[in-house]
């Protein structure tokens, strides 16, 4: 029975990963639809928490796109990029990696793949090099924003054993960061960055399929594009303060009437109504918007593979559990083996975090009067970001079918692409940090 649940756990992966796009999240409950039907398990419980906040945040941002707002934070990243184009590698994760703090979601990193392509082309610099560490980076950078769904989560498990929500943003803001920055430097010395040299690359411009570095064009910003940007800033400021004053470590606010989750859906949704009226936004475009579309889809994937991905751990928890108990406290560093093949299937951070943290704290028996083996959470944390290892993710596919070039590409072997190798690195550094950070905490 074992044998044939797991069959049905893959076969239904493995099928949305065919499908891509939304597909996922549709063969994801119809996997749930034969374990329970099928092969008599329960259905797991349903992310709402995590769908609920992506959905708000994603709404926030859907406005302050319709404002103009985002084409503003892509103007400053493209002059960033073109100020020091010699450092794309550099400059090119650091400006995905941030974009994603700010807005909660790795989906920013599309507006700047096309810009990161051009400025390479104009070096004579393989594409393929900054994008692969840009990409992972604004994968990564989610286990490190404020108002992702991921970092609400396991700070709120967190909070519970004496972790205060200011504190588990430095230590995974600084690790995270300098994780992604530490393998640009290696992958940067370790590639061979000369475009010219490329024989795909060659092929194609023989070809004339590849296109001639474009000037950036000088777009013109709607009227109140800066101040939707302010008014979403201020939104992720209220994020950050609400959060840490409600943190029993910190313990501003005593008596929580509006818990976190809670206060962080509505916060979000009073953002986008302030855009909307202050930035003279026409509402009926919000579900138009590139960002909201794309949200969407991660909305009906979380639903459909965390959904999935639960139910197979509920029905196993025993086995979990027991498995958690004798070996992750005896080499802590497999927690993150385990979040790290639990995203590759479960396709998100969040859901990843929300389906295995439950069975790892029962088996380790953390609780508040015994939190010791709770810095394992909070160092391995950034291994849930490992959805680039299955070339399927939107913003990796992205960076595929954009760099004209042929550069960036999939091999023959699935896993043989050009994100594995930087992703790989970047996850081993931060969690390697992450226990070192934890011992000053």
């Amino acid at each position: 029975m074992l044998i044939l649940q797991i069959i049905v756990l893959l076969g239904a992966i493995f099928i949305g990963v065919r499908l891509g796009g939304i597909g996922i999240g549709y063969a994801g409950g119809a996997g749930v639809l034969i374990l329970g039907l099928v092969l008599g398990m329960k259905p797991g419980n349903i992310p709402w928490d995590v769908i609920l906040i992506i959905a708000s945040v994603i709404s926030a941002i859907s406005a302050m796109q319709l404002a103009g707002g985002l084409d503003f934070l892509v103007q400053i990243a493209e002059r960033i990029l073109r100020s020091n184009p010699k450092h794309i590698n550099y400059l090119a994760p650091i400006v995905t990696y941030f974009l994603t703090i700010f807005a909660g979601t790795g989906h920013t990193a599309f507006s700047m793949i096309p810009v990161i392509v051009e400025v390479a082309k104009e070096q004579h610099i393989k594409p393929v090099c900054p994008l692969s560490i840009a990409v992972v980076a604004s994968q990564i950078a989610i286990t490190a924003s404020p108002v992702s769904a991921a970092v609400i989560y396991m700070s709120g498990v967190l909070e519970n054993f004496g972790w205060s929500y200011p504190v588990l943003l430095v230590i995974w803001l600084a690790t995270t960061f300098i994780g992604c920055m530490i393998t640009a430097f290696i992958m940067t010395h370790i590639q061979n960055m000369d475009l010219d040299s490329d024989p795909v690359y060659q092929q194609r411009l023989a070809k004339g399929l590849v296109k001639a570095p474009e000037p950036s064009a000088v777009k013109t910003l709607k009227p109140f594009a800066k101040r939707s940007v302010g008014i979403f800033l201020l939104g992720v400021l209220a994020v950050v303060f609400y959060a840490s004053a409600i943190s029993p470590a910190v313990g501003l606010i005593k008596h929580v009437i509006v818990p976190r989750d809670a206060a962080i859906i509505s916060l979000m949704m009073l953002v986008g109504f302030l855009i909307t009226v202050c930035c003279k936004a026409d509402i009926s475009n919000v579900a138009s918007t590139s960002v909201f579309k794309s949200g969407m889809v991660a909305i009906i994937c979380v639903l459909g593979v965390a959904w999935l991905g639960d139910t197979f751990v509920s029905g196993h928890s025993a086995e979990i559990k027991s498995f958690a108990a004798s070996t992750v406290a005896a080499y802590p560093a497999l927690l993150a083996v385990v979040f790290f093949f639990a995203a590759m299937l479960l396709y998100s951070q969040a859901a990843t975090a929300k389906a295995i943290t439950p069975a790892i704290v029962a088996a380790l028996g953390i609780t508040s009067s015994n939190p010791g083996d709770s810095y394992m959470l909070v160092a391995c944390f950034a291994a849930v970001s490992a959805l680039f290892v299955l070339p399927t993710y939107p913003t990796l596919l992205g960076a595929v079918q954009m760099d004209d070039t042929g550069t960036t590409r999939i091999g023959k072997w699935v896993f043989n692409h050009a994100f594995f190798l930087p992703g790989i690195l970047a996850i081993v550094f931060s969690v390697a940090l992450g226990f070192l950070a934890t011992k000053l905490f």
